[in-house]
Parts: structure tokens; C-alpha cells; sequence
């Protein structure tokens, strides 16, 4: 039997090792979805409930794995609904391949039906390489290239494929005028800077007294390199949030995050130095680097396109991260004085002694804090954590403490809500050894969250670790845009656009055979934590959260704190519990710490004969402030 264009497409897929294609079905792509079947499924159609998700399953995949990923719709609007997540794969530099059906190409130019201009829709988006098949012979060099090309760019890449190309028979290109042959694989060069910049370099590092290293994604395998670095130069690290598993925050010199999102000892560092060091990022928010005038810089990144922005650097090295880094050691003078290290280090310890003392202010129910600092110290060493847009971000920067193997992500730049859930589920065929936590907000579950935990129900089985945590922010409010209104618009929370109706996320993962908890009471969310990640299948934690509780910033501005004075005064309809959240959770930053156990949680849950706070709905049993879902036995 004769194979189609759709069998060879399959077989190349497979030839340069893709195990997984992210999609979802639809009649543009049959040709396709019936080459699948003769395939035995190889490579495995992963279906989401919504394209979007494949785009971003993929995103995940390739972010956690290293290796491309691949996603597939059909025409019209299946290939529409894929540029969101196509679009965070482009903004934060992930190679992923996109193939789409589309209409017959008789039917090209005719107003037919799903008939939609891809080259036009994807040029942007996949601004690197796309193209459409018209003939069989077309097919290897279009795929290779987008495949390397995604590799090469760290983007995404799009093939149209139409509907009657996918079944026609397949011949390869001949040693012919016009046709374009093509070959497999890739070897990759590792990129050395320059060895007279690197001196440049070196100077300006062993110059400075008060050096501090930012470090992004594009450092991630070059972590002992930078810690070597960090520790002859007497360095703080600072990390921008896709570099967050860069390095540990267990060392006693990194400041965490920077940025917003960021922590105090970040933006003290960077306001205090005096040369700046910046591996593998482009972190866009120039105000919180140094002062124009104050610090040298040295950039280091792989992409030229990328380097010199953000900061006026006299230095910038084009190269890997791990090797630009060993060239530059041998050039660097150990500093002797470790007084501004040893300085960063007093405050960052305080820093994280604060964020314990903040987490620990009560709130009605929970506060979000405690939920991400409960998990902290529960984390696996080789957990892999996936942190949704909102307020779930901030927690994720702040609270998590990094350690080990771990590796986490969000979406970074396009900020895109619902990305955590299928990150989390594409980070599971990356490492199904591993287990995988989302934490997300109520908002982002209510967008595609919920209906995502189906496609986790649907695959669990296959991995070899089952633990896959979705933890849920449940505050009923699309809280960080209700903050970003009262703190950068001067303008009290509209209740109209803010609030969420209410759902139980337990209640629904329970429905589908999924374990799912409920926590209303602090003093639970320790254990709770400890059974979802001692669970023997994917667990739903839905955490009742106080919306009042401010994600303060590690400054706060006098124009941004009179903004949020305005809006307050203005009429905002959590004036009170935003004005005693607001000031306990800042009071943290100046009362004096202990350095003894964490207290015990006092249990803030009602008289436990209430019967309401006692049972939940679908037949959830409730443990001292903590509602448990049984087991459905049907699922098993």
C-alpha cells in the first residue's frame, strides 16, 4: 500500500524523535488523524479540550524537556484558537511546531467554508518559518525546517497542510531542477565570545566592589558556572522569574526575584551596586536595574538579537552561558572584601523571615501566602511546579524557595491566564517520573482550568508518577487586576468585571475521578499539602483565600501608595479588609523576627457543629477544617 503525504509527515515526526503531537481533531486535519490510526498512535495524539491548551501542553512540553513540541489543528478555527499559545512560545522563546489543515486547494480563494488565510493569520506569530504544502514532494524539506528553525530561533513555526494534500499518494523530491531535497538532524556548536571581549569583561567585573548577577532562562544549564562566579566576585544573584529553577535559593547570596513581582533584597541590590552582570536575560522592566549612571554592565546571552537592550552595558558576549562563564573565570580576582555579600546575605535572611511572618497574618479564610509557603518546604527536589498569570505569580516569586532539581515555569512575557494547568500536564509527558504542580488562580480555573482537569483524568494512568497537584487560589475575584486597578489606576475594585461566581473546583475534580481536597482553615493546609503530595493520582486542592490580602511590591512608590489611597477612599467595596490586611501584611517588614519554629496555626474555622462548615457538597467529608472528597471507586 502506497503511503500518503499524511503517513510520510507521521514517520518523519517520529524520525526526528517527536514521541508526542499536542491537538485536538476536526475535519481539515482527517487526513492526518487517519494516518495516526495506521501509525498505532506513534507518535501519541495527546487531545485537549480546546486547542489553545494543545498550543500550550506543548509549550510546557518543550520548556521542561529541552525539546520541541508539537501541536496540531484543524482549519479555520482550530488553527485560530492555537495562536495564543503559540504567541507565549514566541514571546518567551520555546520551540514548538505547529501543523494545520487546511481547506482543499480547489477550493483556495473561494469564500469556502473554514477557509481562512494561514500564511496571513501565522506570519506574525510564526514570523520565523511558515509555509504550506501544495505537492508531496514539498514535504521533508518544509517539516525539517520548521523543526529546525524552531530549534534554532527558540520559536514557533507553523506548516499548513491542506486537506487533499494530507491523502495524496507520496513521492519524494527528485535529483531534479526545483525540487528540494532535505535530511534528518541536527548538531549544535556550543558558541565561545569573543577572547579579547571576555578580558574587556573581566576588567570591568574585577573593578566593581559591589557586583550583582541577574540571571534568566537562558542561564539554565549553567548553574554551577554561575554559582563559581557569584562566589569569587562576592556577588548577589538575582533571578528574573523564568530563571527562577536557575539557581538555588537555598544559597545564602541569592536575592530571589526581581521586578514587581520581586523581592526587597532584589530591588536593594540592584539600587546599591555598582556593576551589573546579566546572563541569559532580557528582563524588560529597566526600572528595577541600577541607575543609569551608577553601575558598568557586562551582558552575557547566545542571541545577538537579544543583547545590549535594557541596560547601557559596555560589554556584551555573544555565547553560551556555561562556557562564556568558564572563559571568564580564569580572568577573574577572587574579592577579598566580602562585606557587601555578607551585607545581602543579613538581608535576605530577614527577607525570608518576613515572608514567613507575612504569610502567617490572619486572613478570612486563608491566606494565599500560607498556601504557597506551606508548600515550600514540602516540595520534592525534583518537583516541577507550573505557576499561573495573577496573583498566583506573585506568590510563586515570593514564597517558593528553590532547591535541588526542581524546575518551575510561567508564562513570562505574554502573561497569559490559564497557562498553568496545561503546562503542568505537558510537563508530566516531558517527565512522567516526576511529580507536577499547577497553581492557579480561581479565574484561570473558571477560563479552561477546569475543563483541562478532563484531559488529566483521561491520561494519569499512563505516567509513572501519578502526582499531579492543581492547586487553586479560590478568592472569587480576578485579584491582581483588582489590585492593579486600587495600586496603578487610582480606581476602587469594580465589582462587575472582578468578581468570579463561586464553584467548588473539589466538588468538580471529585465528579470526574479525580482526589480532590477543600481547605477553609489554615491550621490545614499543612496536612493538606501532605496528602495531595503522598496522593496515588492527581489531586484537585481547592483553598478558600482572603481576596484582601495586597501583593505589596518590594517598593511601594509614594505616587502608587496614594493611588491606592484613592481608590480606597473612592468607595472600594473591600475598603476595610484591604486597610487591615494592607497594614499587618506590611508591619511584617519592620517588627522584630524570631528565629524559632514556625507557631502553630490557630485554627479559624467556626463551631464545628455547624453543619454547613461540616459537610461539603457531592459527599466530601470534612477533617478538622479540611473537606475531603472520597474516592470514586469507578475511576480506579
Amino acid at each position: 500500500m502506497t503511503d500518503t503525504v499524511a503517513d510520510v509527515l507521521l514517520a518523519r515526526l517520529r524520525e526526528w524523535g517527536v514521541d508526542y503531537v499536542f491537538g485536538y481533531p476536526g475535519d481539515g486535519i482527517n487526513g492526518l488523524l487517519g494516518a495516526f490510526g495506521r501509525a498505532d498512535d506513534q507518535p501519541r495524539f495527546i487531545q485537549s479540550r480546546h486547542e489553545e491548551m494543545s498550543a500550550l501542553q506543548a509549550v510546557g512540553y518543550a520548556k521542561f524537556s529541552g525539546r520541541p513540541g508539537v501541536c496540531m489543528a484543524t482549519s479555520g478555527p482550530g488553527a485560530i484558537h492555537l495562536l495564543n499559545g503559540l504567541y507565549d512560545a514566541k514571546l518567551d522563546h520555546v520551540p514548538v511546531v505547529a501543523i494545520v489543515g487546511q481547506t482543499n486547494r480547489s477550493a483556495l480563494g473561494g469564500a469556502y467554508q473554514q477557509e481562512v488565510d494561514l500564511l496571513s493569520l501565522f506570519k506574525d506569530v510564526a514570523s520565523d518559518f511558515v509555509q504550506m504544502v501544495t505537492v508531496p514532494e514539498q514535504l521533508p524539506n518544509v517539516l525539517d525546517r520548521a523543526i529546525r528553525t524552531a530549534m534554532t530561533r527558540r520559536g514557533p513555526t507553523a506548516i499548513i497542510v491542506p486537506n487533499d494534500v494530507q491523502e495524496l499518494d507520496y513521492s519524494p523530491p527528485p535529483h531534479a531542477f526545483k525540487m528540494v531535497p532535505s535530511s534528518l538532524g541536527v548538531s549544535w556548536p556550543t558558541v565561545t565570545p569573543d577572547s579579547d571581549a571576555v578580558r574587556q569583561a573581566a576588567d570591568i567585573l574585577n573593578a566593581g566592589t559591589k557586583v550583582a548577577l541577574l540571571v534568566g532562562q537562558g542561564a539554565s544549564g549553567a548553574r554551577a558556572e554561575v554559582e563559581h562566579v557569584a562566589e569569587v566576585l562576592g556577588a548577589g544573584v538575582a533571578k528574573a522569574l523564568l530563571g527562577k529553577d536557575v539557581v538555588s535559593d537555598e544559597l545564602p547570596y541569592v536575592t530571589g526575584s526581581i521586578g514587581l513581582l520581586g523581592t526587597r533584597p532584589s530591588y536593594e541590590m540592584m539600587s546599591d551596586c555598582d556593576t551589573l552582570l546579566t546572563v541569559g536575560s532580557s528582563f524588560p522592566y529597566t526600572q528595577f536595574l541600577p541607575p543609569l549612571d551608577q553601575a558598568r554592565g557586562v551582558q552575557i546571552d547566545v542571541d545577538g538579537s537579544l543583547i545590549g537592550m535594557r541596560y547601557p552595558y559596555e560589554v556584551n558576549l555573544v555565547g553560551d552561558a556555561a562556557a562564556t562563564l568558564r572563559a571568564l573565570l580564569p580572568l577573574l580576582a577572587r574579592k577579598e572584601d566580602r562585606s557587601w555579600q555578607e551585607d545581602l546575605e543579613a538581608k535576605i535572611s530577614r527577607w525570608w523571615e518576613t515572608m514567613d511572618d507575612e504569610a502567617l497574618v490572619e486572613a478570612d479564610p486563608v491566606n494565599p501566602m500560607l498556601m504557597f509557603s506551606e508548600l515550600s518546604s514540602r516540595l520534592p527536589d525534583d518537583a516541577i511546579v507550573a505557576a499561573d498569570s495573577g496573583s498566583a505569580a506573585n506568590w510563586y516569586a515570593r514564597q517558593l524557595k528553590f532547591r535541588g532539581s526542581m524546575r518551575g515555569s510561567l508564562s513570562g512575557t505574554l502573561a497569559t491566564m490559564g497557562s498553568a494547568v496545561p503546562y503542568a500536564i505537558g510537563a508530566k509527558f516531558a517527565h512522567p517520573q516526576r511529580p507536577a504542580i499547577a497553581l492557579a488562580g480561581d479565574g484561570a480555573m473558571q477560563m479552561n482550568g477546569l475543563a483541562e482537569l478532563l484531559t488529566i483524568r483521561r491520561y494519569w494512568q499512563e505516567w509513572a508518577d501519578p502526582r499531579l497537584i492543581v492547586a487553586v487560589i479560590h478568592n472569587n475575584d480576578l485579584n491582581q487586576v483588582t489590585w492593579e486597578l486600587r495600586g496603578m489606576g487610582g480606581s476602587p475594585k469594580f465589582v462587575e468585571s472582578q468578581a468570579l461566581p463561586d464553584v467548588s473546583y473539589a466538588d468538580f475534580a471529585a465528579s470526574i475521578g479525580l482526589d480532590a481536597i477543600t481547605v477553609t482553615d489554615p491550621a490545614q493546609l499543612g496536612a493538606a499539602w501532605d496528602a495531595a503530595l503522598s496522593a496515588t493520582r492527581p489531586i484537585v486542592l481547592d483553598v478558600h483565600c482572603d481576596p484582601d490580602v495586597p501583593p505589596i511590591p518590594p517598593h511601594s512608590t509614594i505616587e502608587q501608595m496614594k493611588d491606592a489611597a484613592q481608590a480606597l477612599l473612592a468607595g472600594d467595596a473591600n475598603r476595610w479588609g484591604v486597610i487591615k490586611e494592607g497594614i499587618l501584611t506590611k508591619a511584617q517588614e519592620f517588627l522584630p523576627h524570631s528565629s524559632g519554629e514556625r507557631p502553630a496555626l490557630r485554627s479559624s474555622s467556626a463551631d464545628p457543629s455547624d453543619d454547613s462548615r461540616r459537610r461539603g457538597r457531592g459527599g466530601a467529608d470534612h477533617v478538622g477544617g479540611v473537606l475531603r472528597s472520597r474516592r470514586p471507586h469507578a475511576a480506579r
